[in-house]
């Protein structure tokens, strides 16, 4: 069985500020805000969340089935996928656009700035959630927003079980958008800063958004600290991972979903689903760029 991962391709321009973010930029300055940051090293990874959740999936033998739109540059991508064995079916390319591009800057303390242009993702939408009876499970991940919005729609209409996992795009939904998310999807996955946003735009806690009719769960990612997970207003603790180096954060969510995924499919208990999840997060932030490491897939899975 296949599990639908709707969501962007991109390519990644990652670079790294060997200083502080919060030393170069004056809080009582931001109205004239005019900085640089002098960059050492450069990077350009293949990324995006649906590309990077198929990558972390497809480690552990889960079935991956990408929806996602590429530009006229995005034949290299769509090589490397194939070469995993993913089903492009679903990948189409939009011959006058460019593949979504991350370039993203990252200090010593692991803080990030990134700059994204949309390129190919802003057409997401002009794909259908397919009526195919092997998809078991999906994710609604950041797209473009009319994409995130039809996706959702589509899956809660055919019936598949789904994360919605709003990321990065959260900020383009006012609350009564994400609402209809929340009560269209099973499961809800932020991390904790997304969801002071998901809460304060909603008007409800953490806690209400897992009281409601259709949600299973609710993920709230704390990093190296690991997760709460929410359900029926109560949050359980998992605890994270010490990294044995933290190399990259760049992925580490969507390598966490990865996880979540796998764990979702076989039936696991909520808790157990995210505890593997913070295992391919670990493993990821270990190792630059967001499809890089490697893992031992029947090690992970012992040690949850």
């Amino acid at each position: 069985m296949a599990i639908l991962i709707c969501g962007s391709l991109a390519f990644d321009t990652i670079t790294r500020f060997e200083g502080r973010f919060a030393q170069q930029i004056l809080p009582e300055q931001v109205h004239i805000l005019n900085v640089s940051f002098l960059v050492p090293t450069l990077k350009r990874e293949y990324g995006g969340c649906a590309g990077n959740i198929a990558y972390s999936l497809q480690q552990l033998g889960g079935t991956p089935l990408v929806m996602a739109t590429v530009g006229a540059d995005g034949l290299p991508y769509v090589e490397r996928m194939k070469g995993w064995g993913v089903p492009l079916d679903l990948v189409k390319q939009i011959d006058d656009s460019y593949t979504a591009q991350a370039i993203i800057i990252t200090d010593s303390d692991n803080n990030q700035i990134t700059a994204f242009h949309p390129g190919a993702m802003g057409q997401a939408h002009v794909q259908a959630v397919p009526a195919r009876s092997d998809i078991e499970l999906a994710i609604v991940a950041p797209d473009g927003r009319d994409a995130m919005i039809q996706h959702a729609e589509q899956l809660k209409t055919a019936g598949i079980p789904f994360v919605f996992d709003p990321g990065q795009g959260l900020p383009m939904f006012n609350g009564e958008e994400l609402l209809r998310f929340v009560d269209q999807a099973t499961w809800v996955a932020v991390n904790d800063y997304e969801g002071k946003m998901l809460a304060d735009r909603t008007g409800l806690s953490l806690a209400e958004i897992s009281q409601r009719a259709n949600v299973k769960g609710l993920i709230e990612t704390l990093g190296a600290e690991g997760c709460h997970v929410w359900t029926d207003g109560q949050a359980e603790h998992v605890p994270g991972l010490k990294a044995a180096a933290v190399v990259d954060p760049t992925g580490c969510g969507d390598a966490f979903r990865g996880g979540l995924l796998f764990g979702l499919s076989q039936g696991w208990p909520l808790a157990r689903c995210v505890a593997l999840g913070n295992q391919m997060g670990c493993a990821k932030i270990e190792q630059a760029g967001p499809q890089n490491y490697q893992v031992d897939r029947a090690a992970v899975l012992a040690r949850v």
